[in-house]
């Protein structure tokens, strides 16, 4: 079984209410699903070694979502079989008092994957253009300038984050970006399982309850979010999410296919590098030889050693058995001529 990723793709004039968040595809129910993406784990570790192996190109994961979709266990469940040595989460929380008299990509760029690894952004610079658009008063903290303000700013913003984002797939980091697309009536059962279990508390805070009553307000900035910034070289990919084991099925595939479009097999090696290799080779093996030989050698000193020590061993234990054979005789001897002198004796 295949999911078609293409499906998800917000193109420009669309709008949410086009993508059903219940939606599970062909999949019969979640154990099926389970199955196959056990098999995407190990396509995906596959690929991801091979993005290691190039170090040609990256890849940054953009994962938005409103509060209880799912984005922290979506990132676990997908990523699960990836090598850590060439994968990254960041989680962009509020700017800090140190990153908020920066420019809003700043904190962005310092995060970016190299080439060769995978980045993924937990939330993104992308809460500039939608939680700061429903939250205006955010603004205040960054200090702007008076003229960089007005209606045009988020014009300005849409923009600009094309032209990073294009800026990054033109130097090799290519960009996916996946909204968790969560119903409301889902998001407050989720957020009542929150407050119900012990493990799950600690993930609820009150502004869940608060951005809960200006969900039509995201929905609209989340919109012309996805509108604006949807292109060819950096597409949303809006993934239903009501159903948890779906979402993931469904970024591990879009994530698979995309690692597999960058390099499905391993690089070929040039000839000098071939050469060096079967060089290295030729030294390994003729130090197993080596290793061999002077084992033969102490083997046949080791056994030369035993034989000898057998030897003396057995010489000495022969002497002490004829110096005990003479003494033995000189006894019995001593005693028959004692025997021989008592005889006289007596008949004298």
């Amino acid at each position: 079984m295949e999911i078609d990723t293409n499906q998800f793709v917000y193109g420009r004039g669309a709008t949410l209410a086009r993508f059903d968040p219940k939606f599970t595809g062909d999949f019969a129910d979640e154990r099926e699903a389970q199955a196959w993406m056990a098999e995407d784990a190990e396509r995906l570790a596959e690929y991801q070694d091979k993005l290691m192996a190039h170090g040609t190109h990256g890849l940054l994961l953009v994962f938005q979502a409103m509060d209880g979709a799912g984005k922290d266990s979506t990132i676990k469940h997908v990523m699960s079989s990836a090598d850590p040595q060439g994968c990254e989460v960041k989680m962009f929380k509020e700017m800090t008092e140190k990153e908020a008299p920066h420019d809003y990509l700043w904190r962005a760029v310092r995060a970016l994957p190299a080439r060769g690894q995978i980045g993924i952004f937990n939330r993104s610079y992308y809460e500039h253009v939608v939680a700061e658009r429903v939250h205006p008063e955010k603004l205040e903290r960054q200090q702007l300038p008076a003229e960089t303000l007005g209606r045009d700013l988020w014009t300005r913003r849409f923009r600009q984050i094309n032209d990073f984002e294009l800026y990054l797939v033109e130097n090799g980091i290519h960009v996916l970006k996946f909204y968790l697309n969560l119903s409301r009536g889902e998001q407050r059962r989720r957020l009542l399982e929150r407050l119900a279990r012990p493990e799950k508390k600690w993930k609820f805070s009150a502004s869940d309850v608060e951005d809960r009553r200006l969900w039509d307000d995201y929905m609209r900035a989340y919109e012309e979010a996805f509108d604006q910034t949807s292109t060819e070289h950096a597409p949303w990919h809006i993934i239903p999410a009501d159903s948890r084991w779906f979402a993931r099925a469904a970024v591990a595939a879009a994530v698979v296919a995309k690692l597999k479009s960058l390099h499905s097999r391993y690089p070929r090696l040039g000839e000098d590098k071939e050469k060096e290799l079967e060089e290295a080779r030729a030294a390994l093996e003729s130090e197993r030889d080596d290793e061999a030989d002077d084992g033969d050698e102490k083997g046949g000193e080791k056994g030369g050693k035993k034989g000898d020590e057998k030897g003396g061993k057995k010489g000495h234990r022969a002497g002490k058995q004829r110096k005990a054979g003479g003494a033995g005789k000189s006894k019995k001897a001593a005693k028959a001529g004692k025997n021989t002198k008592s005889k006289k004796a007596g008949g004298g």
